[in-house]
């Protein structure tokens, strides 16, 4: 999964994109409001960090833009935890949540996984398919009960899929949801990603839709 991070403080952005990046996700990272409007408006995120105090644009105005152009991206706003005027106008412009500043990062990591779980259509935080389970709090995978060890780029493509389990979804796509901006995309690695992930999860799980690309599926039908 990928996200975009809009923050013009440096610190908090690194610490953000930080801890994004150890859960598990691809980052990119903006710190002006032009800047962070250009990416969601031309990049496939999965969902959105938004500060509301940015320079050169402020996140209201990014955000509504998002919206008008008809981005539909999960947008998580940061707001000041006196102005309650903020949460408003965010949730008015088309926002999903808020965080009030100063907050702890594992509540911003718990809502963008409610976040992204909702745009995908999941109630629970573990995701089931056949004898796979994958924990999103945890970032953890089992196999009938037993822990898989996967590498970071293995965990993103395997929660890609089981986010869109049932649906075919293209090299291309995969490629765009599972690397930041500025990593060396190749859709070839897809597939070497995917051999991993059927050797450790068994050669059933991932099936190959000729032409068009890949689906995971449970045992039995999507």
């Amino acid at each position: 999964m990928r996200l975009l991070v809009v923050e013009d403080d440096p610190d908090l952005n690194r610490q953000i994109t930080a801890a994004l990046e150890e859960a598990g996700y691809a980052v990119d990272r903006a710190y002006d409001g032009e800047e962070g409007h250009f990416l969601g408006d031309t990049e496939p995120y999965d969902a959105i960090v938004l500060d509301i105090g940015l320079p050169k644009k402020d996140g209201i105005s990014v955000l509504e833009q998002w919206r008008r152009d008809g981005r539909t991206a999960p947008v998580l706003i940061l707001t000041a935890r006196d102005r309650w005027s903020d949460k408003v106008q965010g949730f008015d412009a088309g926002a999903d949540d808020y965080v009030a500043k100063p907050f702890h990062m594992e509540e911003v990591l718990a809502r963008l996984r409610a976040l992204l779980r909702r745009a995908t259509g999941h109630a629970s935080s573990e995701l089931l398919c056949g004898p796979v389970r994958l924990d999103t709090r945890a970032g953890r995978v089992t196999l009938d009960g037993n822990a898989i060890k996967l590498t970071s780029h293995e965990y993103r493509l395997l929660a890609y899929l089981m986010h869109h389990q049932g649906r075919v979804v293209s090299r291309t796509e995969l490629v765009e949801h599972m690397y930041d901006q500025d990593f060396d995309r190749d859709s070839n690695t897809i597939e070497v990603f995917v051999g991993r992930l059927r050797k450790k999860l068994g050669s059933d799980l991932i099936q190959t839709v000729r032409g068009l690309g890949y689906v995971l599926a449970s045992p039995g039908g999507a």
